[in-house]
């Protein structure tokens, strides 16, 4: 077997098995990309015949080509991906990256923005326009949900159900889960769909998207990023921000507000809960509290 086969399949596998999105799986082939220009170096050809010594060989030399640690972390999770692949197609017998460990990095808090600055920005944009209608629904469904940016331009109108007030999210891996919706939120959307909408000639197949641009057609997750960059730079905001940072101030805020992690880990898709736990770094109002009620020189 060669590289282009290997990675063919694995790329099947990743779509079929795995359900993971385009961008996931092109991810993942550029790590086995990366992998498979390293060893032709060294003449291996055959990506069943790599050994473990080979592989830390690898892994240590993503350092000295100069990836940042938490690069060479994506790296290596997509190489021991792609030999676990390997296993389950009994192509080998035995895992040479079981035992590859990827470099230790430090958890970064997120930038969240308060409410007061998620206002400032949403009064920047011109209501008066058909895009800043739906730019607003958009900023209020990204911070009323905690949605990514990929679930918002995909939300479909048959997702939204503004009687019951929750929408319905495909999340990272085709997951699905009910997210409870703001009123606020709803108002916005409907507005938009009422106002500017169902004026607007669809392409066929955008027909269910709820969100479009200009020529009707679906948006691009660049097109958001764009609009919360300059939504940002007008209300003055100098934080280094991007559609996520809206789904970070949505789960702080509950956090801070003392919602159940359970459930916000829920709202939000976490696989794990330990994902979410980080929310709990930023909860300004809980620490200081705990530092009043035990530290010795509080009183």
């Amino acid at each position: 077997m060669n590289w282009e086969e290997a990675r063919l399949g694995f790329s099947i596998f990743l779509r079929l098995e795995k359900s993971l999105s385009i961008n996931s799986i092109e991810a993942y082939l550029n790590d086995i990309l990366k992998l498979q220009q390293w060893c032709e170096v060294y003449a291996i050809h055959n990506p069943t015949t790599v050994k473990r010594e080979e592989l830390e060989a690898f892994s240590a030399s993503l350092a000295t080509i100069g990836f940042q640690p938490s690069s060479q972390a994506r790296i290596i999770s997509g190489v021991r991906m792609f030999f676990k692949y390997l296993i389950l197609e009994d192509l080998i017998l035995e895992n040479p990256a079981d035992f590859l460990e990827p470099p230790k990095i430090g958890r970064k808090l997120p930038v969240v923005l308060s409410p007061e600055e998620i206002d400032k920005m949403i009064l920047t944009i011109d209501r008066s326009s058909a895009e800043g209608e739906r730019n607003v629904a958009i900023m209020e469904c990204l911070y009323s949900c905690g949605l990514r940016v990929s679930e918002v331009v995909g939300l479909r109108m048959t997702q939204v159900f503004f009687n019951e007030m929750y929408v319905q999210v495909i999340g990272k891996g085709n997951k699905e889960r009910l997210v409870p919706i703001s009123e606020r939120a709803l108002k916005h959307i409907k507005i938009y769909i009422d106002f500017v909408r169902n004026h607007m000639e669809v392409k066929p197949i955008a027909r269910d998207l709820v969100f479009l641009n200009r020529r009707g057609a679906g948006l691009s997750r660049q097109s958001v990023f764009l609009m919360i960059k300059k939504a940002a730079f007008l209300a003055g905001i100098t934080k280094t921000i991007s559609p996520h940072t809206f789904r970070h101030s949505f789960a702080t805020h509950l956090v801070e507000a003392g919602a159940d992690l359970r459930a916000v880990q829920e709202m939000l898709g976490h696989e794990s809960i330990t994902t979410t736990e980080i929310y709990t770094h930023l909860d300004r109002g809980y620490l200081s509290e705990m530092i009043q009620k035990f530290h010795p020189r509080s009183a």
